[in-house]
Parts: structure tokens; sequence; C-alpha cells
């Protein structure tokens, strides 16, 4: 076995020993991929769960999210949260009274239109995100050590590629 046939072996281990077999099929390999994402998914939702809690013991994983977009976006509307996460109005302001409640938000008058209010992430909301974030760097770090650069940067474009066609269909 080559080098790279054993490095794919490993890659497809189950956490028995035992290795999956390769795809050979483009039904199989979309299975396959299906399958993936599907453990992507439930990892994610885990790791949403644990991080809102590192944000505010109170937080649920939704507000997180919501969270973590005002932070890199705002200060933005709730219309715009409504419009960015395709949910009604009425449980984006419920969202942000919580999140506000919590002290992760503030509110400002929009300068455009009076009537409006803009919400962006505190300084307490941006000081326990960033402290996330770098838990997150240090377990990617640890995670990923084996990775070479190319490996990550084919997997970073892949999944670019991957969300870009998805996008195309929605």
């Amino acid at each position: 076995m080559s080098a790279a046939d054993a490095e794919v072996a490993t890659r497809c281990a189950r956490p028995d020993g035992t290795a999956t077999r390769r795809p050979t099929t483009r039904a199989e390999s979309l299975y396959r991929l299906e399958s993936e994402i599907g453990v992507l998914l439930r990892r994610i939702k885990r790791v949403a769960v644990q991080r809102s809690k590192a944000v505010h013991p109170d937080l649920q994983p939704g507000g997180y999210m919501m969270l973590i977009w005002i932070a890199d976006h705002g200060p933005v509307r709730a219309s715009a949260l409504a419009e960015e996460f395709d949910i009604d109005k009425g449980a984006v302001s419920r969202t942000v009274q919580h999140l506000g409640d919590l002290g992760l938000l503030d509110r400002e008058p929009d300068p455009a239109d009076g009537r409006a209010v803009l919400v962006s992430a505190s300084a307490e909301a941006r000081h326990r995100l960033d402290a996330v974030e770098e838990q997150r760097r240090v377990w990617f770090k640890e995670r990923l050590r084996g990775w070479t650069v190319a490996e990550l940067t084919t997997l970073a474009e892949d999944l670019g590629r991957y969300n870009q066609a998805l996008d195309v269909c929605e």
C-alpha cells in the first residue's frame, strides 16, 4: 500500500479502527458526502451548544449564532436578521430581547430612521466571543495538527465550492 493510500485508509477509519471502503461510483460518493455532512451537522450542533454556554449560561445556540452574525455585521436592524436567518420578525424580536436581557446587545436609534433601532454586540459580548474564538483556534490547531497547509487549503476550497453550488440551487 502506498503512503497516499495508507493516509486515505487512516482518514476513512471508523471509530473501531476498521476502514470504510472508498466510494467507486458517483452515487456512492454522493451518499458518503451526505453521510459525512450529517456527522458534521450533528457535531456543529453539539459545539454550538457548548460555545453558547461558554458565552453565557442562559444563551441558546440560535441566539449564539445570531450574536456572532451581529458582532461581524452590526450594527444592524432586526429586519436584516430576519432576512439573513430566514426567520419571522417575531422570533428575531424575542431573540434580540433575550440577547439584550443577557447584556450581550446594545441598542441605538437608527440615524437613517429614528423610528428604527440598530443592535450591535456589547463590549461584554465581544469579550466573551473573543475568548470562545481563541479556544476554538486552539482546539482546531490541536485536532488538525497532522494536516498540511495544502490539505487545509484544499478542504477550505472544496467547502467553498460546495457552499457556492448549494447557493445556486436555493
